[in-house]
């Protein structure tokens, strides 16, 4: 457990996550953790265990549910030493690709690459060219005008990273979108992923079942059940027992 790295003020880490809490019926969830700038970091679990919960916290999606009074457990997110607890998700930085690509079925490619320039005040010509340019770095060269009911699952997905990515944010989250796609593909995406991460220099965080994909992309796993981090660590000292013991 020695490789654990929760709670506190983060030792200057990218993202620190401080008493996320959150509760739904009969499930409950308390976790802390951070992440080092630059690092893609994979979290596993049992199903049900919080894993999408976690990260849909981090980006605003859902409302933490720690009310700091008197219990000393003041809910805390700051990312790139920013403080954005309480900002809404457009404000926090912070890009999401999610298991379904969510493409916008009445723009084609190109228009859906370029919504995020589009509301940065950025021209409809000018964003279409730049998706059209960035668009080469996904294998997709040619593909601006077509329409997302056209396009396989490993296309849109491509599709979905690029809108993603094109608005360049320092921090995406990964909501296992690759647990839709046949297995050599996912395995050629894993790929790509982690390629445009040490390219591009991203922090990444993705929520996976698939614990060799995690190995494979990661620099840190983190291991989360019943809603309660209990490992964070190096790929290489993860040990698969610890989703059941």
């Amino acid at each position: 457990m020695e490789e654990m790295r929760t709670g506190g003020n983060g030792g200057g880490m990218f993202l620190v996550a401080e008493n996320l809490s959150f509760d739904c019926g009969n499930f409950r969830l308390e976790s802390s953790f951070s992440c080092a700038r630059g690092t893609m970091t994979c979290i596993v679990g049992p199903s049900g265990s919080g894993k999408s919960t976690l990260l849909r916290l981090i980006a605003g999606l859902e409302r933490n549910s720690a009310k700091g009074a008197g219990d000393g457990k003041k809910t805390r997110i700051a990312i790139g030493g920013k403080d954005v607890t309480n900002l809404p998700p457009a404000k926090r930085g912070v890009g999401m690709v999610f298991q379904k690509s969510n493409l916008f079925p009445h723009m084609d490619v190109a228009d859906n690459v370029s919504y995020g320039l589009r509301c940065m005040g950025i021209g409809r010509k000018e964003g279409r060219r730049r998706a059209e340019e960035f668009l080469e770095s996904f294998n997709l060269s040619g593909f601006g005008k077509r329409m997302p009911e056209t396009l396989s699952g490993g296309e849109a997905q491509r599709v979905a990273l690029a809108r993603t990515l094109i608005v360049h944010p320092e921090l995406i989250l990964f909501d296992e979108p690759l647990s839709a796609l046949d297995a050599p593909l996912r395995k050629k995406l894993a790929a790509e992923i982690r390629a445009l991460q040490k390219s591009l220099g991203f922090t990444g965080i993705m929520v996976t079942h698939d614990i060799s994909e995690a190995r494979t992309l990661a620099d840190s796993i983190i291991c989360i059940r019943n809603g309660t981090i209990i490992w964070q660590g190096p790929p290489k000292n993860f040990r698969e027992t610890l989703l059941t013991e």
